[in-house]
């Protein structure tokens, strides 16, 4: 049996001092922990009809899922990174505002889409997601993440949204 935990790396003082960085880089490497790991998000849900997955890090594991389940993968990426028509949503972070966008045609009024990422730490890149794909007519059925960081109120943001985290790791130790 595979630990994921064991492949997960922490680096202090990342992007910043006192932060301590969950790193995933080590999963990816490990073929063996890295199926684990989308085989356990499959689990987790019902086949949605599109996963949406965020930019950057929620592609490494929205792309395995949508060919697991053989549904469309939707990119939610960073304003001015996608062509064409796009809807956009404008969201805080710590220190300022991010904007993600989605193709204005990705999701058709009534699919049941999954929001994929690596980590869930506030919530504030998941609920913009969610509300992008509301935004299309579409339902956000539930969140994914490899990691959650338990104690910054990500979960409770996203609610009523189900969310499935396969690690929930302190976010401060």
């Amino acid at each position: 049996m595979i630990r994921l935990e064991d492949h997960i790396r922490e680096i202090p003082d990342f992007p910043k001092k006192g932060i301590k960085f969950k790193d995933i880089m080590p999963l990816l490497q490990s073929p063996e922990a890295f199926r684990a790991a989308v085989d356990a998000l499959a689990s987790r849900v019902e086949r949605p009809d599109a996963v949406v997955a965020i930019e950057s890090r929620g592609f490494l594991f929205g792309a395995p899922l949508a060919l697991h389940w053989r549904v469309p993968l939707v990119p939610a990426r960073k304003f001015g990174k996608l062509p064409g028509r796009t809807v956009r949503q404008v969201y805080s972070l710590e220190y300022g505002e991010d904007t993600l966008e989605l193709h204005a045609d990705a999701l058709k009024k009534g699919q049941r889409a999954v929001v994929v990422d690596d980590l869930l730490a506030t919530g504030g890149t998941a609920l913009a997601t969610t509300q992008l794909v509301r935004q299309l007519e579409a339902q956000a059925t539930s969140a994914l993440f490899v990691i959650e960081l338990v104690g910054l109120g990500g979960r409770e943001r996203l609610a009523p949204l189900p969310v499935h985290a396969l690690l929930s790791l302190a976010a401060k130790e």
